[in-house]
């Protein structure tokens, strides 16, 4: 079955055939349709004329269960933009932190003090008083400016303290960092979920696709819901739950439809691997606006508020705001591979911003597509107030040869969407879809054995980030707290090698763990990374290295990243 046939199996475009209105990301692209601005971009907030300080604070995890010793996270940022929630501010005495105290339950906490124009300050919070219960509590973080003259600013949070569920799993979310948390034994540890959206018929009711699955390394399977067999999806559920594999749970007959969601979340909320649950595309498909907001407080409900709730929002800019208020998750699918970014040639129409479909809202073509698409999800979402309690996971390109894409990525372009993704911030890789190519199947194992190694890095507090692009050649790094571990990816999305030029790094400090078309060899006071043609690399230096890039193109243009 191919994407489009899939949207029609699942009836994303009956509706707007019917009332003759075909869109998709609010644009007309049938051919003689007219040119309508969708409308539906994100407005970016006003500047003020005066500083504003953007209070915020957040429970360092959600949700706490009934025992657990808790904690809250206290931001201070002075900025200029008009954000929710930020008040004029003005410090005639030069002050230089903040006096932070909580209330809730009636109960008022003295925390400490917040250097101003700081994030990630955490306090602990006493909660030994609280009850736990369904319904959150609200949290009222106060911050005060000392002087003559105090000022006083406010900022609210909600606090998920819960009793431990008497069957079935936990799934948290941690604000520190982004990551998911899930119960191994009696700890709490970090998952980076790396898994395919993978069809039911044909494909996971012969079960031993499950046990393949899980000898490729990956972690989670998200089941596309076309169901012919509900016994044998069973029996993969069953078999799911026997090797370790989590689930990412989408309900059939889609997330409006609030009898079937019902049935379906009683049906698998108590299963033990449960990871989250997932919507699918409302933006593309034009869904009511508050349509996400509306299914979360139900499967929020009938779960219990257990498990986080994801979704995908195939649109690069359409009610981004009002559709991500539905999920602690938003995943972005861009799909670049070969598509002809400017005209549709399955509607013979062209694609603007204001018209068309070419497969990848106004997307470029590239793989860069990726990287811009995360970099906007999460720069809304810091906007809107919501960096901390939503992630942002990615779904690389997995299919072809059909409609807007005429080929599958190669291994490499796969690891390179996966890699760019990571590198600006994505903390799952969901790809669609599986079964897919041999040589796809090859790179997400190389990745998934990566990723045990990677999970540290990704999900430790206060890690120090730093990231280079230049030239389509994309690095990040990220240091553990001491600087004794830094963790480097590097994608080249270029039709030709590139050098990367490591200072500081020595014998013995360097090991590697992914190899998607990499080099690395001596050199005086360092290293040379090479990669080849759409090469990714991941390597752990040790010993505080100083991994401080230049790089050299293949044709020997130096290319400073740093």
């Amino acid at each position: 079955m191919t994407y489009h046939q899939l949207l029609v199996a699942l009836g994303f475009f009956l509706p707007s055939i019917v009332l003759g209105q075909d869109t998709w990301c609010g644009k007309h692209y049938m051919k003689g349709s007219p040119i309508v601005p969708p409308g539906g971009q994100f407005q970016t907030p006003e500047t003020s004329n005066v500083p504003l300080l953007n209070l915020q604070c957040s429970p360092s995890v959600k949700p706490y269960l009934a025992g657990e010793d808790a904690s809250i996270i206290v931001d201070t940022r002075i900025t200029s933009l008009k954000v929710p929630g930020a008040s004029p501010f003005t410090n005639p005495h030069k002050a230089k932190s903040l006096q932070i105290s909580v209330s809730i339950n009636g109960q008022t906490h003295a925390l400490g003090n917040v250097a101003l124009n700081s994030t990630g300050t955490e306090f602990s919070l006493p909660v030994y008083s609280l009850v736990p219960r369904k319904e959150p509590y609200t949290v009222t973080c106060t911050a005060t400016l000392p002087g003559s003259s105090p000022s006083t600013f406010y900022a609210t949070t909600l606090l998920h303290y819960l009793e431990p569920p008497s069957k079935g799993s936990v799934t948290k979310q941690d604000f520190r960092t982004g990551s998911l948390l899930v119960k191994n034994g009696s700890s709490w540890e970090p998952i980076f979920p790396i898994g395919f959206y993978t069809f039911i018929d044909g494909y996971l009711s012969n079960i031993s696709n499950v046990d393949a699955i899980k000898a490729r390394g990956l972690n989670v399977i998200h089941p596309v819901p076309i169901i012919t067999n509900m016994t044998v999806f069973k029996e993969a559920l069953d078999r799911m739950e026997e090797l370790g594999l989590w689930l990412i749970y989408q309900t059939a007959s889609g997330y409006m439809n609030q009898t079937s969601v019902t049935e379906q979340v009683n049906m698998i909320k108590d299963r033990p691997n449960l990871l989250l649950w997932y919507a699918f595309l409302p933006n593309g498909k034009g869904d009511p606006l508050n349509a996400t907001k509306t299914a979360y407080d139900l499967i929020n409900n009938l779960d219990g508020g257990y498990h986080p709730i994801s979704l995908a929002l195939n649109c690069q800019n359409y009610f981004f705001a009002e559709y991500s208020s539905g999920a602690d998750i938003i995943l972005q699918d861009t799909y670049p591979i070969d598509i002809n970014a400017t005209f549709s040639s399955i509607w013979g129409t062209p694609c603007t911003p204001d018209y068309g479909d070419c497969g990848c809202d106004n997307c470029k073509g590239n793989l860069k597509d990726t990287s811009t698409r995360v970099d906007e999800f999460k720069q809304r979402l810091d906007l809107l107030g919501r960096s901390r309690s939503t992630a942002v996971w990615s779904v690389p390109q997995a299919f072809g040869v059909e409609s807007y894409w005429p080929r599958f990525p190669t291994g490499q372009e796969w690891l390179v969407q996966s890699i760019l993704g990571i590198n600006h911030g994505s903390l799952g890789i969901i790809p669609w879809d599986e079964p897919t190519s041999t040589d796809i199947v090859t790179a997400s194992s190389s990745l998934a054995a990566a990723v045990p190694s990677i999970v540290p890095f990704l999900s430790t507090p206060n890690v120090r980030f730093t990231s280079f692009q230049q030239d389509n050649v994309d690095a990040a790094t990220w240091t553990l707290p001491g600087g004794k571990e830094t963790l480097l990816l590097v994608a080249n999305a270029n039709e030709g090698d590139v050098s990367v030029v490591l200072n500081g790094i020595t014998e013995g400090t360097a090991t590697e763990i992914l190899n998607g078309g990499a080099n690395l060899t001596a050199q005086d006071g360092g290293a040379v990374l090479t990669l080849g043609s759409m090469g990714t690399a991941g390597w752990i230096f040790q010993d505080e290295a100083n991994v401080k890039m230049a790089a050299l193109a293949s044709l020997r243009e130096s290319l400073l990243l740093s």
